[in-house]
């Protein structure tokens, strides 16, 4: 196998001499916000107006980035979500008033809100320096795509589409994209193949694919402090 050693960590703590083991870090933000120091690491991830900026080719509905005290104003249904963290649910909204948010949560907390649209399936796609290192049957109908039988399902036409998709994205100048990242993809009723949302890899569920392959992108999100590029650094996780 790759011959990596697994740290589980149980507290918020890492034990000593961690980051002297050029760690690679996969678990919750909550997680990564409060050893990221210890570990002396930056954790790569795409930008909250990523989505939001992705060519209306690749996304296919209407998406914006706002606050949470512009998205309590609006009078229409939206699908409504926190950009870092499960601060409320992510869902549609009747419009703004229906969210009830906690109101602890700051109103200029940053948060995307989307035309809505139904997904009919959704795939998981671990991509590595803008290649398809391993993708996943995710969603279907709303519900995780797997059986009783703990098998991620797909039909070889709906691989297919997903390949074509994720590949049609990763193939476009007009795209940014971190060196490593998830990319989930999906078939929207009405609209065809597109975007669903992208983020870290260091924090997505593996869901079907395989371990072996997702371990380079998840090495390659987690840089040593001292090593940042200048490439890199617009992709820095910033807490706070």
């Amino acid at each position: 196998m790759a011959g990596w050693d697994i740290e589980r960590l149980r507290s918020f703590r890492c034990p000593d001499g961690l980051a002297a083991r050029d760690p690679v870090f996969y678990g919750e933000t909550i997680l990564a916000d409060a050893i990221m120091d210890d570990l002396e690491i930056a954790l790569l991830e795409p930008t909250a107006d990523w989505l939001p900026r992705l060519p209306q080719r690749h996304r296919l509905r209407n998406v914006h980035l706002t606050t949470l005290q512009d998205a309590l104003t609006l009078r229409e249904p939206a699908f409504i979500k926190p950009t870092d963290e499960k601060l409320f649910p992510a869902r549609v909204y009747a419009d703004g008033a229906a969210m009830d948010p906690d109101p602890r949560l700051p109103l200029d907390l940053p948060v995307l809100v989307s035309e809505p649209v139904v997904f009919e399936v959704e795939f998981r796609c671990f991509v590595l320096e803008r290649q398809v290192a391993a993708l996943s049957p995710y969603i279907r109908s709303g519900e995780i795509a797997r059986t009783a039988a703990g098998e991620w399902e797909a039909d070889s036409a709906e691989v297919h589409a997903a390949s074509a998709s994720i590949r049609a994205v990763l193939a476009d100048a007009d795209v940014d994209l971190p060196p490593a990242v998830v990319v989930d993809v999906g078939r929207m009723a009405g609209r065809g193949w597109g975007v669903v949302e992208a983020n870290p890899a260091w924090a997505s569920g593996l869901c079907g694919c395989d371990p072996a392959r997702v371990l380079p992108v998840l090495q390659r999100t987690t840089v040593p402090r001292g090593m940042v590029s200048e490439a890199d650094r617009r992709w820095v996780r910033r807490v706070g």
